[in-house]
């Protein structure tokens, strides 16, 4: 991979990033792809949700229609307003690409979203009937996005390594007093090795730029188990 200096559609200079030796098999590349749009940063949280209220009903407030209004609680916050907040700023002409290739592209969205996840996790913190586990949860999301912010930077870092980061720190945790999450750490890990080695095949990211998203997830993950114990 390297970078060149080129002129855009708006007649300005801007850094193309040209990737090199990545697999040219059509197959590879369809199911990298998958993997990047099935486990897109803007549905993880969701997919965990969905998880724990699978797995560990007893986390969320009690009764089935209840455990959809969380669901529905966290695809509104985690997944409907921050692409909202993306197709807006596409169309307004901030950002060139919903895809936001650039680190300057991702100031406004990483901005935003933290403003979104604070809320979630503000809300949930106040509310007795969630368990901690999944206010930790919250917590380290706002964490990561926060963190994404500063290191972006310097670099563009992987946000899908970063949500991956914080899912499998969540799961790892869970295993520890759950002995039958062990699998589930598994599947875990196995999905958060796949899904960093698509972006290394149909992104244009650095390696460098996957494992530091993989280590800001994990380290906000615990900070936000650290966090939910000093907060009043």
């Amino acid at each position: 991979m390297r970078e060149r200096l080129a002129v855009d559609g708006n007649n300005q200079l801007a850094e193309i990033r040209e990737t090199t030796h990545q697999p040219q098999n059509p197959v590879i590349r369809f199911v990298a792809s998958l993997l990047s749009y099935l486990f897109h940063p803007l549905f993880v949280p969701v997919i965990i949700a969905w998880f724990l209220i699978r797995v560990q009903p007893q986390f969320f407030a009690s009764g089935d229609r209840n455990h959809w209004i969380v669901l529905i609680r966290f695809f509104v916050s985690y997944s409907f307003f921050p692409l909202v907040t993306i197709l807006l700023l596409k169309g307004l002409g901030f950002i060139s690409s919903v895809f936001l290739r650039t680190q300057k592209e991702r100031i406004i969205p990483y901005m935003a979203c933290g403003i979104y996840y604070f809320w979630m996790a503000y809300v949930f913190r106040h509310q007795p009937e969630f368990a901690p586990q999944v206010v930790q949860l919250t917590i380290a999301i706002f964490i990561a996005s926060s963190l994404g912010l500063m290191a972006n930077i310097y670099l563009k870092v992987s946000m899908h390594a970063m949500s991956m980061g914080v899912g499998l720190a969540f799961i790892t945790l869970l295993s520890f007093d759950a002995p039958g999450f062990t699998l589930y750490m598994s599947l875990a890990l196995l999905l958060t090795g796949l899904v960093c080695t698509a972006r290394m095949i149909v992104s244009d990211h650095y390696p460098a730029e996957i494992y530091t998203g993989l280590v800001i997830g994990i380290l906000s993950m615990l900070l936000g188990v650290w966090a939910d114990g000093i907060l009043p």
